[in-house]
């Protein structure tokens, strides 16, 4: 399983998310043979393939109604599923960019996830009128097969390695399997009637699925307005009913709780956002199970003032995401973060050439050591989508 950013139905108490990124340097990255990512069969280059430190900066589609390009999900084999010039898009071991087809009527859209097996997840667009539906996609089919009709509030978030997949229909929080809701996701018993669910954001191998609730509610008794997001967890087949996770603030309005991922012992990883005028600052935070206590922070990276979790690898214990620094609101200098678990978190080089004027942005980790997201050239201001290998051999703390 590997997941993307999700959350887009957060943006009302989180809005003002910025994209993440910044300094260092790569080299040249291993080739290993294309058809393994394609039939999910090693092949004797594939099997054991050495690991070589490397930036990647991965080809992007020849066109497309964007320039946009980011990684936002890793598989087996090499494979690597995101977005390519606006378009959903995944490459393969040896880098070769592959375009997804597009469903009749839909201009634009992304790959989100991709499990061990291949099966991808992503959702498509209509420019006309923004509505948008969730598909399923193995590589080298000729169409992808949609899971919802086009409606706004539409998006698919994650699947796992069994194949169920996760994302919000028309407003509704749902799960798929064989291309079939098997559950609709409920509001935690204990929460505000006000309550509604607001993203998906992730499955594990078990099942547990991870999502964002938003509540707001006056409170008469003590003359407020209560405003709360927090992360919720449904425990997999649907037998328990879901948590709701405690967060830090809980009535502040211009503070929300996001969750990005889930591993598969049920560690849960996000960040906490306060967003008010010019001010932007963003706390990672992780819960562990039984989820009965608030999030433990991890800290920030040394020399700069904010840091979001976005992804978490299914077993190591990794989390990638983004360290920032705001200027008058808006995020001047970020870097991609990799935090291994333990200790402060640390940060990811650029890719060698790229110049001192870059952002840089991790979104996806997966067990073989390889992180993905974007890097952008604030001189162009275009993103391009890029693959640390032996990520762990390439972090490091920024001096200060």
């Amino acid at each position: 399983m590997s997941r993307s950013m999700s959350a887009a139905g957060a943006a009302v108490v989180l809005a003002g998310l910025i994209t993440a990124a910044a300094p260092a340097s790569a080299t040249a990255a291993p080739a290993a043979h294309a058809a393994a990512a394609l039939t999910g069969t090693p092949t004797a280059a594939s099997a054991a393939p050495a690991c070589v430190p490397d930036v990647v900066r991965l080809p992007a589609l020849p066109s497309g109604p964007w320039t946009s390009g980011v990684v936002n999900g890793l598989g087996a084999d090499g494979l690597a599923v995101g977005e390519s010039r606006g378009l959903p898009a995944y490459w393969t071991a040896d880098h070769a960019v592959h375009a997804v087809p597009l469903p009749a009527g839909f201009q634009n859209g992304r790959v989100a996830a991709v499990n061990a097996k291949g099966l991808m997840v992503g959702t498509v667009e209509r420019s006309t009128d923004r509505a948008r539906a969730a598909f399923s996609y193995r590589p080298g089919d000729t169409a992808v097969r949609l899971l919802t009709g086009a409606a706004t509030g539409t998006d698919a978030a994650d699947v796992n390695d069994a194949g169920r997949v996760v994302g919000m229909d028309a407003g509704t929080p749902k799960e798929w399997a064989n291309g079939t809701v098997v559950r609709e996701l409920p509001v935690p018993e204990d929460a505000h009637p006000s309550t509604r669910i607001v993203a998906v954001d992730g499955i594990n191998k078990r099942g547990d699925v991870l999502g964002t609730a938003h509540t707001e509610y006056e409170d008469l008794e003590n003359d407020r307005i209560v405003s709360k997001t927090f992360p919720v967890v449904w425990p997999a087949g649907g037998g328990y009913p879901p948590y709701s996770l405690p967060v830090w603030n809980e009535t502040d309005w211009t503070t929300g709780t996001q969750a990005s991922g889930i591993d598969d012992k049920g560690r849960v990883v996000g960040f906490e956002a306060e967003s008010y005028r010019d001010l932007r600052r963003r706390t990672p935070a992780v819960w562990k199970k039984p989820y009965d206590a608030p999030p433990a922070a991890p800290g920030l990276v040394t020399g700069y003032e904010t840091l979001t979790f976005e992804a978490i690898s299914p077993t190591t214990n990794v989390t990638v995401g983004a360290a920032a620094t705001f200027v008058e609101g808006y995020a001047r200098y970020v870097q991609a973060a990799y935090w291994p678990g333990t200790g402060a978190p640390l940060v990811l080089p650029n890719p060698a050439g790229a110049g001192a004027d870059v952002n840089t942005e991790a979104r996806a980790v997966s067990d073989d050591d390889r992180v993905g997201g974007s890097f952008r050239d604030l001189t162009v201001l275009a993103d391009n989508p890029i693959i640390w290998t032996c990520a762990s051999k390439q972090a490091y703390a920024p001096k200060k």
